[in-house]
Parts: structure tokens; C-alpha cells; sequence
């Protein structure tokens, strides 16, 4: 029994048949070996994606160098400012050239901390988000001034992920490329400030007409307050909200310490409501600012820098014509039965020079000049050319001619309202603008004569020659056939029409008028004795005629027209200092019930000829309307 005991196998100790746990540094190991394998692909892919993201991004190095398109800056004839076409850029400025408070301002509203941050500012992202949160909605946005110069000069405007990183792999680049003053200059230089202004120079000069190295803090205030919204705050758009941005600017500049206190408040006295800047793009000045430009580039072979073009436009006489024509279309719905939906209106000096142009009721609704672009038949104002071919013929006003019905081949032309007055001379034919007498006189002196002179006067559109021309069957534009009437203006010289004064470029070079390309007079196409006889031929059919609505109490000549089926009603008229063709009727061509030339046309011309010339002295004798040098201005 001793020996079997002492061969038993011992018991296994406590806690024997455990498995054996792994010491702690095997662990540690294993766990940064695969961190450090994970770590490693995790870098090579984000610089892979870094890599992809980065690889189309632009050169910073051009930011101060980027190619954009020129820019035609047009001025009324006083040198104001009337319209910018195309973006409008000013001259570059330095942050040493314009008063402090102007960068202090768009600091201030736009990126507070811009002095200190390294491009991405994450304690204004932080604000922002809370804001936003708080709010719930967007309030704030988290951008510097450094991100949205990446991002408005290189990059889209796509709400994107991609976008985002690579504006601010941009941004910070840009912070590591130039200084914060070379940046600060790019934005206030390359920044859309609305109203087709880019940089803030353009911005004041188009805002308020100055440099931006003279603009005042409350000015400062209002273009730093547009960077938010440009094209919602510009004062052309909305003046009430931009003097609401403005007033935020000065508070926030004012809670920076970027203000003191006497300049906040007096900033704030001195702060006047934003009157929208006059730019010409009423009814009738963006008609006219198109056909300069048109004429512009067919003057200049090419345009390939900033232009600034200096034209005829009188921006009073602009205004009194818009706010006419408008007035008196408004009077009833457009299109109502007996109201034309349509006028045109052009005003000219005797030497062609243009001082208005309405080219329609509304440029918002209507781009199509009436003025320019449109055919229509003159109706009885094309018979002045007629029976100026017939005082060359040796015709007089006082010559009589047999008013009754005639009947040319086939076309047997009749009075208005079928009335003949037998015997009558030819200055009262032409005055109660007599059809019978204009056909019998063409057929006299052959009807070639009256297409011949039209041309010598300066109508260029196709001319039918049929017998009806003489009546004014062929169709031709409200501005060459005012512009054929300003030569009885002047004493007979050729017209051309015509709305630059001058172009030049940025640096002042004088690109046009040069050499024999100058507008205005041209060689002599009427005797004096001849344009004599015609102006008291006109000025009789103003005074007794069917130009009568056309008075004016002063000298003044004109004609009425009106086509068949009262589709089209004209008055073209004249005196010593302007001369002004207007049109009424539909673009379609309907007929305008018993709406004449003498009616709505002839009051039109009245209206705006009258009041223009009611400051402007009267001649201590009486003269022909042709006599004598403008008193326009």
C-alpha cells in the first residue's frame, strides 16, 4: 500500500489546466505594427486624393495677370456717366492709394480676423456654424477674403466637395505665395460690386462717380456692404437696401475699434439716402447706348481694350423724352382698340448730332430699336422730297397747281376724306398735304426726281418706283428720314446721324474721330433758295396745315404722315436749334383707329420740342428755322 501511494501522480496546482495568457508588450506591438500599416495606406491615399484634387488646380502666380474681356464705358455729352457695356473696370489700386477705412471696411464686414488667420479662419467657420445652427439657417459663411480670391478667380462656383478642398488647398498656397497686402489688393481689384462693376475703383465710379481714392467712409461703407450680394444690394438694384448694408458696415467697423468714434458718428449724420446712379437704361437710353456701340465697333476695325466713348446724348432731353412717350402710351392698355402699343421717338441737332432716342415704350420688354432698325411706310412725310424736287424744277410756293382727282395708269390716289380744292398754291398743297397735287407734281417732273432727291437727302433704304413712293408707299427707318428733314435744318448740307463724339482708350489715346472720318456736316445738297422756299412751305402746314397739334409758339416746321389703313402715324418737325421725328403704331402692323399723324405724333413733338426750347431765348427777329446757330447746349 506504501509503494501503489508512492507512485500516484501529484494533483495539478490551482489554476494549472488556464491557458496562458500573452504579455502585454505582444499586444502593443501587434496593435502598432497594423496601426502603423493602416496609418500608412490612410496617408497615400489622402495625398493620392490630395494629388487628384490638386492637379488641375491654376497657377496662383497669374492671379494679378488674368486675361478678361474689354469694356466700353459710355458718357452723355457732359461727361457724366450714362452706361457700362460689358464689365466695367476701374484702374488698379494699391491699399496705399484709397483711405484706410476703405479695406478696414470690407475687413470688417467680410473677414475680421484676415490679419491673423493662415487663409482658412477656423474660429470664424466655428462662429459661423453656431450662428447658422442657431438660427436654422445659412446667416454667416465661414470664407476669407484669401478663399473667395481662390475661389472668384480660379475656381467655379459649384457647391461641391472637391470645390471646397481645393479652394482651400488654393488658399492656403496663396497665404504661403504673396503677402496679406498683395491679397487684400487682388480682391479689392478683381471683387463684383453689382451693377456690371468689377474692382472697387469701377465700383466708385460707377456708384458715385469718383476715384476710389476719393471716396468718403460712408461711401466705403456702401461698397464694402455689397460684397455680400452684389447683384441683390447694388443700388441700382435696390438704393434702400445697400443704405441698410452700409449702416450694418459702419457697426460692425465700429465694434472692431476699425472706426473711431467721432468718424462713426459723423459717418452716420452725414449718411444720405443712395439715389439710383443715372445710367441711361430708362426707356430710351439703352436703345441709344446699343446703336453706339454698334457704331463703335464699325468705326474701330477691332476692339481689344477698355474704350470709354464719349457721345451726343443730352441726358435732360433723355429723361423729358422717356417720361413723355411713356406718359402718354400709359394713357391705355397697350394694344387698345384706337391707342398705339408702339412709339419712337429720335432728337437730333440740325448737324446730325443725337440728343435722345426712345426706341420703344419698354427696352425691359423689347430690345428692337424703332428708331434704327425698323421699316415703315412714311406715308405723307415723304412728300416734302417731291415737292422740294419740284422747287428745283422751278416751282414756287406761290405756284399754282389744280387740286382734283387724278389717275395715274391704274393708281388713282384720292385726298383724305375724298376732299379736293381745285385751284390752291403750292405752299397750301403741301401744308393740307394734298395727294392729288404730289402725284400730278411727280408726274410733271418725272418720278425718278422724287427718289433721287430722297437719296441725295440721305435715305439709303430700297425705294419702290412705283407712283406710290411719292405718297410714301416704300418703307424707310425713323432715323435716316429725320435726319434727311435736318438738312432744311441747316440750310441745306448733308446730315449724317450720328451719337460719338469721341473714343478713346484707358490711357487717353484718341482712337476715334481720325482723319476724314468726322461726323457731322457734310458737302451742300439743297440751294439756300430752295431749303428758303421748303421751310415756309412746312412752317405753313405747322401754323394752318394738319401740322397744327404741333404749335409750339415759336418758329417751327413740320410734316405730318399717315399710311393706309392708319397702320402708321409720323410727325417729323423742326426749328433753328432741333430737329425730331417721332412714330406711333403696332409692330404688327395693325391698324391704329383714325390715329394720324397730325393727332398723337404731332402732340408728342409739341410736348417735348416745347418744353426743351422754353428756357432757350427767343430771337429778337424773326427767322426760318434753319436760321442761325443752335442755342442748345
Amino acid at each position: 500500500m506504501t509503494v501503489m501511494a508512492a507512485n500516484r501522480p501529484a494533483p495539478p496546482a490551482p489554476g494549472a489546466d488556464r491557458p496562458k495568457r500573452r504579455p502585454l508588450w505582444r499586444l502593443t506591438k501587434w496593435v502598432l505594427r497594423w496601426g502603423s500599416i493602416v496609418g500608412i495606406w490612410c496617408t497615400v491615399l489622402l495625398l493620392a486624393a490630395l494629388a487628384w484634387l490638386a492637379y488641375d488646380l491654376p497657377n496662383v502666380e497669374e492671379a494679378t495677370r488674368l486675361p478678361r474681356a474689354p469694356s466700353l464705358t459710355i458718357e452723355a455729352a457732359d461727361g457724366s456717366f450714362l452706361a457700362a457695356v460689358g464689365d466695367l473696370y476701374g484702374e488698379p489700386v494699391r491699399l496705399s492709394d484709397v483711405p484706410v477705412y476703405l479695406p478696414n471696411a470690407v475687413i470688417a464686414i467680410e473677414d475680421r480676423r484676415f490679419w491673423q488667420h493662415w487663409g482658412v479662419d477656423l474660429l470664424g467657420i466655428a462662429r459661423a456654424a453656431y450662428v447658422n445652427f442657431s438660427a436654422g439657417a445659412v446667416r454667416q459663411g465661414g470664407s476669407t477674403i484669401t478663399q473667395q480670391v481662390a475661389k472668384n478667380l480660379f475656381l467655379s462656383h459649384e457647391r461641391s466637395l472637391r470645390r471646397k478642398i481645393q479652394e482651400t488647398l488654393l488658399a492656403f498656397w496663396m497665404e504661403y505665395r504673396f503677402s496679406k497686402t498683395e491679397i487684400l489688393e487682388t480682391y479689392l481689384n478683381r471683387a463684383y460690386f453689382g451693377g456690371g462693376a468689377h474692382g472697387v475703383d469701377a465700383a466708385a465710379r460707377r456708384f458715385f462717380n469718383k476715384r476710389a481714392a476719393d471716396i468718403t467712409l460712408w461711401e466705403a461703407a456702401v461698397l464694402a456692404g455689397l460684397l455680400k450680394s452684389p447683384s441683390r444690394l447694388a443700388p441700382t438694384h435696390d438704393p434702400e437696401a445697400a443704405e441698410q448694408r452700409a449702416r450694418l458696415v459702419l457697426e460692425v467697423m465700429a465694434e472692431a475699434d476699425l472706426v473711431k468714434p467721432s468718424q462713426f458718428q459723423r459717418a452716420m449724420i452725414e449718411a444720405e439716402s443712395i439715389e439710383p446712379p443715372r445710367t441711361g437704361h430708362a426707356i430710351g437710353g439703352r436703345y441709344f447706348s446699343d446703336w453706339v456701340v454698334d457704331r463703335a465697333h464699325e468705326y474701330l476695325t477691332t476692339v481689344d481694350r477698355d474704350l470709354l466713348i464719349r457721345t451726343t446724348l443730352d441726358k435732360r432731353l433723355q429723361d423729358r423724352a422717356d417720361a413723355l412717350v411713356k406718359a402718354r402710351l400709359l394713357l391705355r392698355p397697350s394694344g387698345a382698340d384706337g391707342w398705339p402699343s408702339q412709339a419712337a421717338l429720335v432728337a437730333m441737332s440740325p448737324d446730325g448730332a443725337v440728343r435722345a432716342m426712345v426706341g420703344g415704350r419698354d427696352y425691359g420688354e423689347s430690345q428692337y430699336n424703332r428708331v434704327t432698325q425698323a421699316l415703315r411706310q412714311p406715308g405723307s412725310v415723304f412728300k416734302t422730297f417731291t415737292f422740294l424736287a419740284a422747287l428745283e424744277a422751278g416751282y414756287t410756293y406761290e405756284t399754282t397747281v389744280r387740286d382734283a382727282l387724278i389717275r395715274q395708269g391704274r393708281y388713282r390716289p384720292g385726298n383724305y376724306l375724298g376732299r379736293y380744292y381745285g385751284d390752291v398754291s403750292l405752299g397750301e398743297a403741301l401744308a393740307k398735304s394734298m395727294n392729288s397735287v404730289t402725284v400730278r407734281l411727280a408726274a410733271d417732273i418725272g418720278f425718278e426726281r422724287t427718289a433721287e432727291m430722297a437719296r441725295r437727302l440721305g435715305i439709303a433704304s430700297r425705294l419702290t418706283e412705283h407712283p406710290s413712293l411719292v405718297l410714301g408707299a416704300s418703307e424707310v427707318r425713323l432715323l435716316e428720314l429725320t435726319a434727311a428733314y435736318a438738312v432744311l435744318a441747316n440750310g441745306g448740307r448733308f446730315v449724317r446721324p450720328h451719337g460719338i463724339l469721341e473714343i478713346r482708350d484707358r490711357e487717353g489715346r484718341v482712337l476715334y474721330p481720325s482723319g476724314s472720318r468726322r461726323p457731322g456736316l457734310g458737302e451742300r445738297v439743297l440751294a439756300p433758295k430752295t431749303v428758303e422756299q421748303a421751310n415756309r412751305m412746312l412752317a405753313t402746314a405747322v401754323e394752318q396745315g394738319t401740322g397744327r397739334n404741333a404749335r409750339i409758339g415759336r418758329d417751327a416746321a413740320g410734316k405730318t404722315g399717315t399710311t393706309q389703313g392708319y397702320r402708321d402715324a409720323w410727325f417729323v418737325g423742326y426749328t433753328s436749334d432741333l430737329v425730331t421725328g417721332i412714330w406711333t403704331g403696332h409692330d404688327d402692323n395693325r391698324p391704329v383707329e383714325k390715329m394720324t399723324g397730325g393727332r398723337l405724333p404731332a402732340q408728342l413733338w409739341a410736348g417735348f420740342v416745347g418744353k426743351t426750347l422754353r428756357d432757350v431765348p427767343r430771337p429778337v427777329q424773326p427767322r426760318a428755322p434753319h436760321a442761325g446757330p443752335s442755342s442748345l447746349n
